[in-house]
């Protein structure tokens, strides 16, 4: 393929526009399957297939003959993706305490980061192998199956969802996973496990009677999921027009613009891609600390002022070549993911996963995940292309959507902070059952009679069989 300011190179720029289109519509379809495959055949499950379906994927486009070949396979990978980027955090928040779901959910982020730092620096010393071999664009690619490997050979030690286990009437087992995960030094009897169980047994007795009145696109059937719906959608839609996907994927066309040549623009991104990971790790240490809404909202106005600079200096120091305004924009697209990995990136997969109650996660997860890659279906197939015809210019997309989503946020985004996945549903205008934080007098007492019973090997769904008075006992 002829590189940037050669001729023929918007033949180049169309290829990497259908690669990167292809795949993102692939995982489109695997976000949309797992809407009910995660809920039928539950979110261990769903992860496991997304593992072989991206190994597969993977190895057919390491293995590809022609570019026909390369795209089917890049679809097939892509649908692998969306399963799995659909279902992962959806399962991290359901076996998190309270607590520690901000924590453990971006975990996810931070192995996000993990992967496309091992990606760009791979890609950058497969830039020193012969030219004449395929191995410096095969070995990258193939490489995509190992981190699958792993996930699927490590996935039969994980438990199943305890709220998926509950709501296939499986309250033994869900209760059992709960004490696992959750009983600790602290709490070695477990009364918080038996808190937070019996919280989601009421809450799926209230969501089943809702259902009753609903179908099966329950997500879309009632204004608090719809308003759900809509917020998780623009979230993951808008955040792929900070441009983060333009300058992971195309940062090297970036770099090369900006007069760098050689191997240097593949070090510039491996570094790039490098400094998400401590970004993400601060958002795992501080996002239950800081609330969710703040650093979104800190995050998105520190991408958007960094697009701006960005455009500026291209837009003055692009054709002069003056060295030191093109610092300038290589100094802005680094700081630009200093905020987006230490607030955005990890922090969209936790708020996603988090504000759907249990019965409908999957579908709402995916409706979010939908939007992202429908969102990067845009920026990627437009950026290459835009990139090379319209340059500068390009970075006003990257501006205005993001300052139209930060007013968006700040006025209907409400906090999730310190809250269980069941207390959430209050925020948008749910009932709920029974409250886990700030509960009632009554609620706390039932509280107490549930862990008591617990303490007997009963719960309150034996009630029913316990006599009442001495007369039900026949005396």
């Amino acid at each position: 393929m002829a590189p940037p300011g050669d001729p023929g190179y918007s033949h180049t720029a169309n290829l990497l526009s259908a690669y990167n289109g292809v795949n993102a519509a692939g995982s489109i379809f695997g976000a949309a399957f797992t809407s009910w495959f995660a809920q039928w055949a539950g979110r261990k499950r769903n992860i496991q297939w997304g593992a072989v379906i991206v190994i597969v994927g993977g190895a057919l486009c390491a293995g590809s003959v022609d570019v026909a070949m390369f795209i089917v396979s890049r679809f097939i990978a892509g649908f692998g993706i969306g399963m799995l980027i659909t279902a992962i955090p959806m399962y991290q928040s359901e076996v998190s305490t309270p607590e520690s779901r901000g924590f453990m959910t971006c975990m996810h982020g931070i192995m996000f980061a993990v992967g496309y730092s091992l990606s760009a620096w791979i890609g950058f010393a497969c830039y020193f192998s012969s030219q004449k071999s395929s191995f410096g664009w095969r070995f990258p690619i193939a490489f995509q199956c190992a981190p699958a490997l792993l996930l699927l050979a490590g996935s039969p030690i994980l438990p199943f969802s305890p709220r998926w286990l509950l709501q296939q009437d499986r309250p033994e087992e869900a209760y059992a996973v709960l004490r696992r995960l959750h009983v600790s030094k602290e709490d070695p009897d477990g009364k918080e496990a038996s808190r937070e169980f019996y919280q989601m047994r009421k809450q799926l007795e209230l969501d089943r009677r809702i259902k009753e009145k609903t179908g099966a696109f329950d997500v879309f059937m009632t204004p608090a999921n719809r308003k759900r719906a809509l917020c998780a959608f623009m979230l993951m839609f808008g955040f792929e027009f900070t441009g983060i996907l333009v300058i992971t994927n195309y940062g090297v066309l970036l770099y090369e613009q900006l007069g760098l040549s050689g191997y240097m623009p593949l070090l510039l991104s491996a570094i790039y891609v490098t400094i998400t990971f401590p970004g993400n790790v601060f958002t795992a240490l501080y996002v239950d600390k800081i609330g969710r809404r703040k650093i979104i909202l800190v995050g998105l106005a520190g991408c958007i002022i960094c697009n701006i600079f960005e455009c500026a200096l291209q837009a003055n120091f692009l054709g002069n070549k003056k060295k030191s305004g093109l610092d300038a924009a290589v100094f802005f697209i680094f700081f630009f993911v200093v905020f987006w990995s230490s607030c955005l990136d990890a922090t969209q997969y936790l708020y996603v996963s988090e504000i759907f109650p249990t019965h409908i996660r999957s579908q709402g997860s995916a409706v979010g995940l939908i939007g992202l890659y429908c969102g990067s279906i845009v920026v990627l197939v437009a950026g290459p292309i835009a990139l090379d015809a319209i340059s500068w210019k390009f970075f006003i997309v990257l501006i205005i959507p993001p300052a139209c989503l930060w007013i968006f946020f700040f006025l209907f985004y409400p906090e999730t902070r310190q809250r269980s996945l069941e207390d959430i549903a209050e925020a948008f205008g749910d009932k709920v059952a029974v409250h886990y934080f700030n509960a009632t007098e009554e609620e706390e007492a039932q509280y107490a009679a549930e862990a008591a019973m617990q303490k007997h090997g009963l719960t309150t769904e034996h009630l029913e069989d316990v006599p009442s008075s001495p007369n039900e006992k026949g005396i």
